[in-house]
């Protein structure tokens, strides 16, 4: 499908956010100044990436409207999850920053809140038979493992970042194992799709329509297998790799800082692929090949 930038940094930034605040409402990050540090981390990329989500949107004048479909919806049901976890945490925030204390109960509704999110943003992928490589009970595994990952490395605790980013890439593998043989696993081909298969082999003799269509610009997106392993490796080593031996070095801020910062360019990068390499079975009509 096509990488749309809003969508990559939605699913990155809100991660790390709601990951960051799970932690938060679990009681890590202090009290007073340093508290306010980390909430308005929290805070800036939660918000930041469900903002960068509604650039996608052919209408953003109805958003408010999708807040009502949540009984059928993922879509609507992360909307409404996002917005009670925010709120919840916002009365967490209020206690930790300027009464200097913690309410467990309070915190431990928004840590669920904040995993019933992560979860909640998946499933939009997830239930999509239409995408064979999303269709995959390790897809919410794997939005919400990069999600503790990056809130435990930004929230500061080194040995549970480095034992989670190192859970995250074992996930990650596992998942690009499954995706790349998914689509071949459902049998779909464009024998099957145009039901001529029982009198031979059919190809495309020529695109449906000459002029592109929603379907080509936004299900049809075609990544070389090269550039894709290239990318993966790359991504492997920035959000896995590299953070995992900085986090074995004597902690300071300046290698925290860059820490984070690769981690988050490793993560930009896997989320670029989950999207570039997710081949929606309507590409078949087009001639688009598996990737292998």
């Amino acid at each position: 499908m096509h990488p749309a930038p809003s969508v990559i940094l939605f699913t990155t930034l809100s991660g790390i956010g709601f990951g960051l605040l799970f932690f938060l409402g679990l009681g890590l990050g202090s009290v007073g100044g340093v508290a306010f540090v980390f909430f308005g981390m929290a805070y800036a990329l939660s918000v930041g990436g469900l903002a960068a989500s509604t650039l996608h949107l052919g209408h953003p004048e109805r958003m408010l409207k999708a807040f009502s479909q949540w009984r059928s919806s993922w879509l609507s049901r992360e909307g409404c999850c996002a917005v009670l976890t925010l709120l919840v945490m916002a009365v967490l925030g209020i206690g930790r920053v300027f009464l200097d204390v913690h309410w467990t109960f309070v915190g431990i509704v928004g840590a669920v809140l904040c995993l019933v999110t992560v979860i909640t943003t998946a499933m939009i992928y997830t239930q999509l038979k239409s995408v064979p490589r999303w269709h995959s009970p390790l897809t919410p595994l794997l939005f919400v493992a990069y999600a503790a990952a990056g809130g435990s490395l930004t929230v500061g605790q080194v040995d549970l970042a480095r034992i989670l980013i190192a859970a995250t890439a074992i996930v990650q593998l596992l998942w690009w194992r499954q995706g790349d043989r998914a689509l071949d696993k459902t049998g779909t081909s464009l024998k099957t799709a145009t039901g001529l298969g029982h009198i031979g082999t059919p190809r495309p003799f020529e695109t449906p329509h000459t002029q592109p269509n929603y379907l080509t610009r936004e299900m049809v997106f075609t990544v070389a297998r090269t550039h894709a392993k290239l990318l993966r490796l790359t991504g492997v080593v920035f959000a896995f790799v590299i953070p995992v031996f900085l986090l074995s070095l004597p902690f300071n801020h300046m290698l925290a800082a860059v820490t984070i910062l690769s981690h988050l360019t490793g993560v930009l990068i896997t989320r670029w692929l989950f999207f570039a390499e997710a081949e929606h079975v309507v590409g078949l009509y087009y001639g688009a090949k598996p990737i292998r």
